[in-house]
Order: C-alpha cells, then sequence, then structure tokens
C-alpha cells in the first residue's frame, strides 16, 4: 500500500477516514513507530488524499460522509468522551447527580417529607468527640453525611455544583478514589456535626461545607507544591474567605456558617496532615 502521511495519535482522523469511504479511496490508518499513518491502495487517489488530509487539519474540509453516518460517529464520539470523563472523575461526577437527583426528588428542599431520612441523626447535643461517640451504627454514621445532598433554591445548588466539579475533578485526579472519598467523607462529617452542635436542630443541608473544605485542602496543597499543583491562587482563597465573612454579615440566618467555616478549618487541617506524613516519608525512605 502507498503511504499518504504520518502524524502523532492525537490526530483524529476518524472523520477524515469516513470521507475517504464517501469518495471510493480504499486506504487503512495503522499505528506505528510511536504514532499514526494514513495508507491508500491506489497511486491514482494520493492526490485526492493528500488534498483531503491537509484540508481536514485545517478544519476547512467540506466532510463528505451520509447524514446518518455523520450523526452516528457524533453521537458515538460524544458518548465515548462522556464515559472517559466519568471514568476519571467518577466521585466527584456522582455527588453531582446524586445531589440533582435529590433536589429533584425534594423540590429544592421544599418537600420535607421527601427528604427527612437525610437529614443530620438526631443526638444529644453536647461536644463533638461527644457526639462521635453516639454514632454507634452505619445507618447513624450515614446519616451525619448525608446532609451535603440536600440543597434549598436553584442559586444555591449551581453554586454548589459548580465550584464542586472545579475543585472535585482537579483532586481526584491527583488522588486514589479511596482516598478522595475519606477526604469528603471527613469534611462532610465534620461540618456538619459542627453545625448541627451550633443550631442544635438538624434542618440544614448543602454541600457547602464540603466545597469549603476542598478550598482549605486545595489550598495548602497549592502552597506546598506549586510547581505539580495549582488548583487555587491566592486571589481565589480570599475570594472564598471574604465570601464567607460576608455571607455571616448579611445572611448569616440563611447560611450554614458552622458548616462552612469548620469545613474550610477541616480542609486547611487535613492538607497540613498530608504534607507533614508525605515529608516525613520522604524522610524514613532516604534513611
Amino acid at each position: 500500500m502507498i503511504k499518504v502521511a504520518s502524524m502523532s495519535l492525537g490526530a483524529d482522523l476518524g472523520l477524515y477516514s469516513r470521507h475517504l469511504k464517501y469518495l471510493g479511496i480504499v486506504h487503512r490508518v495503522v499505528e506505528e513507530s510511536g504514532g499514526q499513518s494514513v495508507y491508500i491502495e491506489k497511486l491514482n487517489d494520493l492526490h485526492a488524499a493528500k488534498e483531503s488530509l491537509e484540508l481536514y487539519l485545517k478544519n476547512e474540509l467540506k466532510i463528505q460522509v451520509p447524514d446518518n453516518a455523520e450523526r452516528s460517529y457524533k453521537d458515538q464520539l460524544q458518548v465515548t468522551t462522556f464515559v472517559q470523563i466519568f471514568l476519571r472523575t467518577p466521585i466527584t461526577l456522582s455527588l453531582i447527580f446524586g445531589s440533582v437527583f435529590v433536589a429533584f426528588l425534594t423540590s429544592l428542599g421544599n418537600e420535607i417529607s421527601n427528604y427527612s431520612y437525610l437529614l443530620y441523626p438526631l443526638l444529644e447535643s453536647g461536644s463533638f468527640f461527644g457526639i462521635f461517640g453516639q454514632i454507634n451504627s452505619l445507618p447513624i454514621a450515614i446519616k451525619s453525611i448525608t446532609p451535603m445532598f440536600l440543597h434549598f433554591g436553584e442559586l444555591h445548588l449551581v453554586f454548589n455544583m459548580v465550584w464542586l466539579w472545579y475543585f472535585g475533578k482537579q483532586l481526584e485526579e491527583v488522588h486514589s478514589a479511596w482516598f478522595f472519598i475519606l477526604i469528603i467523607v471527613g469534611i462532610s462529617f465534620v461540618s456538619n456535626t459542627v453545625q448541627y452542635l451550633a443550631i442544635e436542630y438538624n434542618n440544614f443541608g448543602g454541600m457547602s461545607g464540603v466545597i469549603y473544605g476542598l478550598v482549605g485542602y486545595s489550598w495548602i496543597l497549592t502552597i506546598v507544591q506549586p510547581k505539580r499543583l495549582v488548583i487555587i491562587n491566592n486571589n481565589l482563597f480570599i475570594f472564598f474567605v471574604i465570601s464567607l465573612v460576608l455571607m455571616e454579615l448579611f445572611a448569616s440566618s440563611w447560611i450554614a456558617t458552622a458548616a462552612h467555616l469548620s469545613g474550610l478549618l477541616s480542609g486547611l487541617v487535613l492538607g497540613v496532615c498530608l504534607t507533614i506524613f508525605n515529608r516525613m516519608k520522604i524522610r524514613i525512605s532516604h534513611g
């Protein structure tokens, strides 16, 4: 067969290949030498194949494929892209889908009968560790973190989901799945428990405590490893801190301030603890 061109594996030749099939040009796209090459069977087709490829790479080629085939390819490409995104960030996307589903089920918190099972467990108020000691069963433990799925209003939901995606997808790509889950569960438990102790009733919810925890945790990681991780810069961190202060000053009766603040502090503590642990591990490995 006759080689038309070689290029990197990153080049998407799917539609170009379908275009050649439409033109009746017998060809193959093969992987070789760390790249991919296009071969055709007939020398008479070389000029058309090269010209089409040049235009295709410039996004100037009018793709000639049957309408149904083009739609099928694009639909398949969209599905593949979504699957790839989900495989990279399954936990973050599951949290988002879960929150949206609960928002739909509860009419954004307006149907209390539909979300009472998600509320923080009614435990005797006391100290944080006193509450911790009362969590003696799996259902109670689960209910201590499920308030994070509750949202009251469209703005509340959208704000939290946008920032959950922003921080979650970056952290999930640098941590193992189990460790990222531990971060989410730990921050959620702390923020929910502190909020419950602060107001002494359990009709609250939202992912905001977790978001602020991820803010604090990401900030520490960015400071410690600026060459590897730039998840959040100082300006964005200051924005979140100022927002927390403003919410306390002007909307404290509507906002779970204790959950926000305790989430932020728990994230900072987690980041510091991880940093200390990693440095100790490095020292031990180097004798």
